[in-house]
């Protein structure tokens, strides 16, 4: 935003200050008010203004811990343009309770563009619908893997809105792929507001896990600097002439597919995400508690492993691995 002025929640937040907006959204049974704190930095130089979100999934510690040690360590006040709005925790709810959702049930991520007077997740989602994202110009939203899945660290981006796709570029996490929009989730209302927003995944739900928090960290900063928001940026990733066995380049994923349980019983891995699998590679096994069966778990195809299980009883049916193949980039504006 252009302005000097950035009113959030009727709190004016001027130019080349930082302050911090208890925005009330709802209450608890008790009567207890829950609020949602937003944490905004602002330079005096015009520029951008970038939202970075965590928690809009509960149990999703990984995206909260990136958001409070980028604010922790002070990183967001060293921007020399432009504004950070940051959120640790949208659905505050499901935080409390160690939930993925909010106590109804439902999925905030599948309530927007929301409505004050209906389902605590609609409340939410008009929050961030109303005070949040009109005065946003681009976002990144921090997630992890659900249901005991890990998600090697990752950058999911909307393959039809250039904007978006840049913005995956200038992050360069380890692994980008195109992900449709979804009807109700925060990324599609962006776009509805000519705001897009790219989604990290790293880690599993209820897990604290360095590497995908230092990762989407470094990410971030990367992105930071491409729009001019940070004088310097961590080691470039590249984007191009991989070399065989570099782990440290961009993988750019298509054609995913999900592995599926055969049987059911104990499952072991024999891999796991972030290594490369030949088609018809033993991939797991799973067995029979009494040992009257073995079925082995083959690749489909030649790829790389972005997400597994880490639960080691299945029933026939569930997703045991996450793979896609490497893929060039799609068409941009650059």
């Amino acid at each position: 935003m252009l302005s000097d002025a950035l009113v959030i929640d009727d709190v004016v937040i001027p130019a080349g200050t930082s302050k911090t907006v208890d925005i009330q959204v709802a209450r608890l049974l008790s009567g207890t008010l829950i609020h949602m704190p937003v944490h905004v930095f602002r330079s005096e130089k015009p520029g951008p203004t970038l939202l970075l979100s965590g928690g809009l999934h509960g149990d999703e510690v990984n995206g909260i811990e990136v958001v409070r040690r980028m604010i922790s360590l002070g990183i967001l006040n060293q921007i020399t343009c432009g504004s950070v709005v940051a959120i640790p925790i949208i659905n505050v709810y499901g935080f409390l309770f160690f939930s993925r959702e909010v106590p109804d049930g439902k999925d905030v991520n599948r309530s927007f563009p929301g409505s004050p007077n209906g389902s605590l997740a609609a409340q939410v989602a008009h929050t961030m619908a109303t005070k949040i994202l009109p005065v946003v110009d681009m976002g990144i939203d921090f997630h992890t893997g659900g249901a005991s899945r890990t998600n090697y660290p990752q950058i999911r981006y909307d393959d039809q809105d250039p904007k978006a796709i840049e913005m995956a570029k200038a992050f360069q996490a380890p692994i980008a792929m195109g992900s449709s929009l979804i009807s109700g989730s925060l990324r599609a209302c962006g776009q509805s507001q000519g705001v897009p927003i790219i989604v990290y995944e790293g880690g599993e739900s209820l897990r604290l896990e360095e590497k995908a928090v230092k990762e989407a960290i470094r990410g971030t900063k990367r992105f930071m600097h491409s729009i001019g928001m940070l004088e310097q940026s961590p080691k470039p990733r590249g984007l191009k002439g991989r070399q065989k066995g570099d782990q440290k380049a961009i993988r750019h994923i298509s054609g995913n597919t999900w592995v599926r349980a055969e049987a059911s019983g104990l499952f072991s891995s024999e891999r796991e995400s972030g290594q490369a699998v030949r088609e018809g590679e033993l991939i797991g096994r799973i067995r029979n508690p009494y040992d009257s069966y073995s079925v082995k778990v083959h690749s489909p195809m030649d790829g790389f492993i972005i997400g597994h299980n880490n639960i080691p009883l299945v029933h026939r049916g569930d997703a045991l691995f996450h793979i896609g193949k490497e893929s060039p980039w799609p068409e941009s504006e650059s």
